[in-house]
């Protein structure tokens, strides 16, 4: 039946030219026809774009006229809807016929319906306002009987609803995964697709009708939901491990040709859908050893049966090597793919030539010998007249460079480069060409020189970072003080001599890092004097040609040079001239020199030698401004009200107030403004900034009895809260390990190349350069291990880190329900502290006051039983003489101090906690863990035991850094010994430095037994934001406030079991499984509240009807309410 519905779905388009019987209909018939034809002929004939425009106008106002006219008949306007659409695709606007286009969709009989849907598709896009009126027309044919109509809404919905709409149609959709057709079944999974793609929260739902459509019995649908499965896996592959061996089941019947001959191609068993469970595979396999032993039988069977017939096999052959070296490595299957490249490299065809190129590029990394075996066509596809295999074969070259062959690979680059014309090509390249001359310069000369042809190459395209990176390069400087003053001196020798060159242009962002340059580093020089400097940096301020941003870094690299001169004339012509700029920026600074010119000792003052790096004290709460900002108060002005705020009271000033504590309902779309829930209409100026709030109720600013929260010095509670007796340890000092690379140059025959061709020699010469360094003890690791070849200028590094000793990695790591194995690679982070302030500026902005805010204890019935059935086994989790570590703040490595037990049990009382897991373990040894939710944090406990008759020696517990998370005590833990069947306890506290949905604490532990080598497992552990929620206990008038002033909202309907449709069940399992605060309940609705560590508050409005529950979260931060929204249709589907 699926096979009649498809093809009368194709055939429908051909119906359009069709001629009826005859008589009547047949004649009725001809004028369309004759005018569609007439209109492409005549476009076609015609000579000019203006008389084309002319042609079109004119069939523009006829068909205006036609769809207007109330006498025209619905299949009149589907022949008026064709013409409409081609004149579209021409490129005019049509756009009086959309309304007409949707009218028709809702009217008519299959084949006016399926030209209106054509029509909309084409005509409207997913913003466009006169979607809404075609919701009702979807709605009614998705649960029509007619499987063409229901196709029909289905594809309108998969291409053009935008994420708005998406409630009002995913319940019928979600039905439609259980319909009989498969067509039908299908064509659902597509729009489920569509919606992940624009609304995952939306649909995380019903990942368990995913997993049935992975299963269907019709090949059609679960090729379909398999889009599905490669998104999800992507943003998280963790979640996805038990599902291997369903692919890899799904795999190995497509490859031994157990599906229907209608999906083959060319002979070919389905290849995209080959490709496509490759593609998933490669990313369940990536740094898991025990998921990619399930795949290397399917991926041996695929690398054999692909037999090169067709240009689709090379396709899956590219995917299939893609996957063996992405995947845990596996020897044999390493060699084979390596084989199968290079039937690519050798092929004749371009196509193929990139693919190999490519692959080549995945692999290098891994298996560097693979260069070796293709130098000489490498060295052929550099001069390659296609610009695209040219590009790809630098790219290749980028990742096999090393300090020996730098100075060949980054003149090529820079050749191809003053070839190029294309944006993206040279912002692409120029950034690897400065990240290769940073990690492997061979002196300082070379260095600069190639940082210079990369600012004038890359000019005002390049990325930002590049210069900015460069110059704080320059002043952070290297561990060598010497080698620093040099390389600054060379640099400043060099834009000198590059100013003094005539009639020269230099991109904006080059002459900007010379003027600091210049102006920080001009000192270092002998024979010039700072007057003969300035006077350089004067002539191009006079030149016509420089932006205003650049003379302004000119004037600011004067100001520096101003005391280091001794005459000052320049500087006054410089002042005279710029004090009258029209320029804003170069007025101010201007004057701004003028004023420390004038004030000599206040110039050196401010502007020290040498002191670019030094560290700034700001004052970001600008606290110094909170007496002025009292006393202008006290005298009558107004507070500052933020936009949202003015807004809120202009909208209340033109409207009529509504006193009634709630409307009588609202569902999920009723609400396009903000109303209180809470019927408080005072307003309130909170946006996610703590410093806005309480300054609107009162004429002054209240300061009594507030505690000051933000000083010069940070944050100043946790500040105070350290006892005076800590001290800090000092920096850990880091030993660089440095590895020189071998050299491997192959040696050549002499009789071989007397017959060469001077050609020849020359790409041999070439391929010598280039691939040295590349032999079979390279320091590229086939494990994928980080490279420690040392980098030529190194930064100094604020974070510094003591690893040493060699270890042995076992990778048989155990998987739990919330850890995913994963390997970590330890590197210095030079932008650590960089990264962890924005951080906490970002979770400032949406921190309040202490007004409004409170906390809630997390207190839960004691589960001291679960814990209390371990403590009498052997080796018992929890046994008597376990010892508890507390790692303290001042040192990175110490011993485990003495805890008891039964402090352990009262802690993991007074709170809720999570089970105990095992998260990886070996027969000697088991490492598990358990979280408590403390209400200012999560506390991670981690407790290693001994399950072996003998001791455990040097375990070694490291954290790694987190992007999301915080961990507040050092990461790094070690203990001497641990005793036979003896368990020892870590705890760590862990916060939040960014607003996240998922993330990966991660780590290793490592130990020796006595007698026998260092073991190193890798763990772990996935934490969601759900981890770090809380209660947030306020009043019904702070919810109001606090609702008003929150612009990030999202709404949602959904449906109760009999068991919850109540409102005290409901309550009972939102409170028990979200955390949250029951703030008020007035009928059958209900206010609950909680934040997000450390304080990013979200409100929650429900309203009981029947058995659907309508939520309305709102929140400061955009993220939170479509994150607690899907966590609230998962605990009421789930309880």
């Amino acid at each position: 039946m699926s096979d009649i519905v498809e093809k009368t779905l194709t055939a429908l388009p051909g119906l359009f030219l069709q001629t009826p019987g005859a008589g009547g209909p047949a004649a009725a018939r001809a004028p369309f026809s004759s005018r569609l034809g007439g209109l492409i002929r005549g476009i076609t004939a015609l000579t000019s774009k203006h008389e084309e425009e002319k042609l079109i106008q004119q069939e523009l106002s006829n068909l205006k006229a036609a769809v207007s006219a109330p006498t025209t008949t619905l299949k009149m306007m589907k022949e008026c809807m064709v013409r409409l659409i081609y004149c579209e695709m021409l490129g005019y606007d049509a756009s009086f016929g959309y309304i007409h286009a949707i009218k028709l969709a809702q009217q008519g009989n299959l084949l006016e319906k399926r030209v209106g849907y054509l029509a909309v598709s084409l005509f409207l896009h997913e913003s466009h306002e006169l979607l809404l009126l075609l919701v009702n027309t979807v709605v009614k044919d998705l649960q029509s009987t007619n499987l063409v109509e229901v196709c029909m809404a289905l594809t309108i919905v998969s291409q053009i609803f935008p994420q708005e709409m998406i409630p009002a149609v995913l319940p019928l959709i979600e039905d439609k995964l259980q319909h009989s057709k498969e067509i039908i079944r299908r064509k659902a999974v597509l729009a489920l697709y569509k919606f992940h793609l624009i609304a995952p929260n939306q649909v995380q739902h019903i990942h368990i009708k995913f997993q049935k459509a992975l299963c269907d019995r019709d090949v059609g649908v679960m090729a379909a939901s398999l889009h599905i499965y490669h998104r999800m896996i992507k943003e998280n592959s963790s979640g996805y491990k038990d599902l291997t061996g369903s692919f890899v089941t799904i795999l190995k019947q497509v490859v031994g040709g157990k599906l229907p001959v209608d999906f083959n191609y060319h002979s070919v068993p389905a290849p995209w859908l080959q490709i496509q469970l490759l593609r998933i595979l490669r990313l369940l396999g990536k740094d898991d050893q025990r998921t990619s032993e399930l795949m290397y039988d399917v991926l041996d069977e695929s690398l054999r049966r692909a037999e090169l017939n067709h240009n689709v096999t090379y396709a899956i052959l590219f995917e299939c090597v893609h996957t063996v070296y992405s995947i845990y490595p596996k020897s044999e299957l390493l060699e084979k793919a390596a084989k199968c490249i290079g039937k690519f490299v050798l092929s004749p065809k371009i196509n193929l030539k990139y693919l190999g190129l490519k692959a080549l590029t995945y692999v290098i990394q891994q298996d560097p010998t693979l260069a070796l075996q293709h130098q000489m066509t490498i060295i052929e596809c550099l001069d390659h007249p296609d610009p695209i295999i040219k590009r790809e074969t630098l790219e290749l070259l980028y990742r096999i460079t090393n300090a020996q062959n730098i100075t060949v690979i980054v003149q090529k680059m820079l050749e191809y480069l003053h070839q190029s014309k294309e944006e993206y090509i040279i912002v692409n390249l120029v950034g690897k060409i400065a990240e290769l001359a940073e990690k492997y310069a061979p002196d300082n000369a070379w260095f600069i020189q190639t940082m210079n042809a990369v600012f004038s190459v890359g000019g005002d395209v390049m990325n930002p970072d590049i210069p900015n990176n460069f110059l704080r390069l320059l002043a952070e400087g290297f561990d060598d003080e010497t080698e620093d003053q040099q390389l600054r001196l060379y640099a400043v020798q060099s834009y000198l001599t590059l100013l003094d060159v005539e009639n020269v242009f230099y991109p904006q962002r080059f002459l900007q890092v010379m003027s600091w340059v210049l102006g920080e580093y001009s000192y270092l020089l002998d024979k010039e004097t700072p007057e003969e400097v300035i006077t350089k940096l004067y002539k191009l301020l006079m030149n016509d040609s420089i932006s205003s941003e650049t003379k302004a870094w000119l004037i600011a690299a004067v100001t520096k040079l101003t005391p280091q001169a001794h005459s000052s004339n320049i500087v006054e012509r410089l002042i005279q001239e710029f004090t009258v700029s029209l320029d804003t920026c170069l007025r101010q600074h201007a004057f701004e020199l003028k004023h420390l010119h004038e004030n000599a000792e206040l110039m050196k003052s401010l502007l020290p030698v040498n002191k670019s790096c030094e560290d700034m004290v700001v004052d970001a709460s600008l606290s110094f401004l909170d007496s002025h900002v009292a006393e202008e108060l006290s005298q009558g002005a107004a507070p500052y009200k933020p936009h949202h705020q003015r807004q809120e009271e202009k909208l209340s000033q033109e409207k009529v107030l509504n006193f009634e504590p709630y409307g009588l309902s609202f569902s999920s779309s009723g609400f396009t403004g903000r109303q209180s829930p809470a019927g408080i209409s005072l307003g309130s100026d909170i946006s996610g900034n703590s410093a806005e709030i309480g300054l609107k109720e009162t004429s002054s600013l209240k300061l009594e009895g507030i505690q000051k929260l933000w000083g010069k010095e940070g944050y100043l509670p946790k500040k105070e809260s350290k006892t005076g007796d800590e001290t800090e340890a000092p920096p850990v000092s880091q030993e660089s390990i440095i590895e020189n690379v071998d050299q491997t140059i192959t040696k050549k025959d002499p009789s071989q190349a007397l017959t060469q061709s001077k050609e020849e020699k020359e790409k041999q010469l070439l391929a010598s350069s280039l691939f040295v360094g590349l032999g079979s003890e390279s320091t590229v690791n086939l494990l994928g291990k980080a490279d420690t070849i040392s980098h030529k200028f190194r930064r100094k590094s604020k974070v510094k880190e003591a690893i040493s000793g060699e270890k042995t990695s076992a990778h048989n790591m155990t998987r739990s329900s919330f850890s995913s194995p994963t390997n970590v690679t330890y590197e210095e982070d030079y932008y650590l502290d960089n990264l962890r302030d924005g951080r906490d500026k970002e979770l400032e902005k949406f921190a309040l006051s202490a007004e409004l805010l409170g906390s809630e204890s997390l207190a839960e019935p004691p589960l001291v039983e679960k814990l209390s059935e371990c403590r009498r086994p052997a080796p018992s989790l929890f046994a008597d003489d376990m010892e508890v570590f507390h790692p303290p703040r001042s040192t990175s490595a110490s011993l485990a101090s003495e805890s008891s037990l039964a402090s352990l049990l009262e802690e993991t009382t007074d709170h809720m906690h999570s089970d105990l897991t095992e998260v990886c373990g070996t027969e000697a040894m088991s490492l598990s863990s358990y979280r408590i939710w403390k209400d200012d944090c999560l506390l991670m406990v981690w407790l290693v035991s001994n399950k072996s008759g003998s001791e455990l020696e040097g375990v070694n517990l490291e954290i790694a850094p987190a992007e999301n998370f915080k961990i507040t005590e050092q990461p790094g833990c070690c203990l001497p010994i641990i005793e036979a069947e003896n368990t020892k306890n870590f705890q760590y506290s862990v916060q939040m430095e960014k607003p996240f949905t998922e993330g990966n604490l991660s780590g290793f532990i490592n130990y020796q037994m006595m007698n026998t080598h260092a073991v190193q497992l890798e763990f772990s552990v996935n934490l969601s934001l759900l981890d770090f929620i809380r209660p947030l206990k306020i009043s019904t008038e702070a919810f109001g406030k606090l609702w008003l002033s929150f612009a990030n909202d999202v709404k949602q309907n959904v449906k109760m079991s009999e068991s919850q449709a109540a409102l005290p069940s409901a309550l009972k399992t939102l409170r028990r499984k979200l955390r949250l605060h029951v703030v008020d309940i007035i009928g059958s609705e209900g206010l609950l509240a909680c934040q997000l560590l450390p304080s990013i508050p979200c409100l929650l409005h429900f309203r009981v009807h029947g058995d659907v529950l309508a939520l309305w979260f709102r929140s400061s931060c955009s993220t939170l309410p479509d994150y607690l929204l899907y966590q609230c249709q998962k605990v009421m589907e789930g309880s």
